[in-house]
């Protein structure tokens, strides 16, 4: 049977079929296949019961599928315009900021360092890190080339940039570390076939980015007269062991991840546990410093903190960056270019 004609007739006749049950519909196109086709219920092949389910299917959805379609065109006018208001919003606050910041121009560097920081607190740096490590993974995914060597050098650059802007204590790795973590979960279990991968790369990243973060502290801390280094004693005080710290957190996010991602999360982090020394060491020695150097440092109160040195100390304590975004997009930008370098060099 050609079952062309055989649809548009049947949907002609439901059409028609003006009745307020679905049942009684259902029953006028069944007498409609006896009269019209000589088909009972029972004759009916399973083409043919297809044909009929979407012709009832069909009608009966129609004004459903018009309001989903119509909600759905709505609701991506508002996504857009929900972005439009945060890039304003963004924008807007840059520009408070940068009115606040041009009255502090002629003031000591310790105090415009403070206004930096009150900026970057408020210009949702942690939702843009987030937008970032998503955007530089799933660029990543795009490309299926080295998907793991490719993430750990952008997730290491991403990591280091960051954690450079303000003090490296607990708090501050903590959230930088979950926010890298859970963005990079997020694309894994979105992306099953590539999930160990992401992951595996982001954890190697990210151990690499707290080992670069941990060095540059121990060589501002050695290099640092001792009058200046109580600056940096508040500044870090609270920093923990990086190495517990940074496994306390894997693990955390291990419970709270899909099965699949737990269980790669947990095999990865057992994989790398061998590679962490480095970041271990690093830790103890750091913290080793703080303890032995800074007696002196902590004993000399408030001279201190007005000293030039210790001005500087703070200066140190700040990263270059002009904005957070422009900062972050370059450390994407410099993790891109390595890896394209290197895969060249292979080539």
């Amino acid at each position: 049977m050609d079952l062309q004609p055989f649809e548009r007739d049947l949907l002609e006749c439901y059409k028609q079929a003006d009745f307020p049950k679905l049942e009684e519909r259902v029953i006028t196109l069944m007498r409609h296949l006896e009269e019209e086709w000589n088909l009972s219920a029972a004759q009916l092949t399973l083409p043919q019961l297809k044909t009929l389910s979407s012709v009832v299917l069909r009608q009966e959805t129609l004004a459903l599928q018009e309001e989903l379609q119509s909600l759905l065109t709505q609701k991506e006018r508002i996504e857009r315009l929900i972005e439009r208001k945060r890039e304003s919003l963004q924008d807007t606050k840059y520009e408070v900021f940068n009115a606040i910041e041009a009255q502090f121009d002629n003031q000591n560097e310790a105090i415009r360092a403070q206004v930096h920081q009150i900026k970057l607190q408020s210009l949702d740096l942690f939702d843009m890190l987030s937008e970032l490590v998503e955007s530089a993974i799933i660029t990543t995914l795009e490309r299926a080339h080295d998907i793991e060597e490719t993430i750990r050098e952008i997730i290491k650059e991403i990591t280091f940039e960051t954690l450079g802007e303000g003090p490296l204590g607990s708090v501050r790795i903590r959230k930088v570390v979950v926010t890298i973590l859970n963005t990079a979960l997020s694309v894994a279990e979105a992306s099953p076939n590539q999930a160990e991968e992401i992951l595996r790369g982001s954890l190697r990243g990210i151990r690499s980015g707290l080992v670069r973060s941990l060095s540059r502290l121990k060589k501002q801390l050695y290099y640092l007269p001792d009058e200046a280094k109580n600056e940096l004693v508040e500044d870090h005080g609270d920093l923990l062991k990086v190495d517990q710290l940074f496994s306390q957190i894997i693990a955390e996010a291990a419970q709270h991840a899909p099965s699949n991602c737990a269980e790669a999360l947990e095999r990865i982090s057992k994989e790398i546990h061998y590679d962490m020394q480095e970041l271990v060491t690093l830790s103890k020695e750091t913290m080793d410093m703080m303890r032995e150097r800074f007696t002196f440092a902590v004993e000399k109160g408030s001279k201190v903190l007005n000293s030039k040195a210790a001005q500087e100390a703070k200066r140190m304590g700040i990263s270059a960056w002009s904005s957070a975004k422009t900062a972050l997009g370059s450390a994407l930008k410099t993790a891109k270019e390595k890896i394209d370098k290197s895969t060249g060099a292979k080539d």
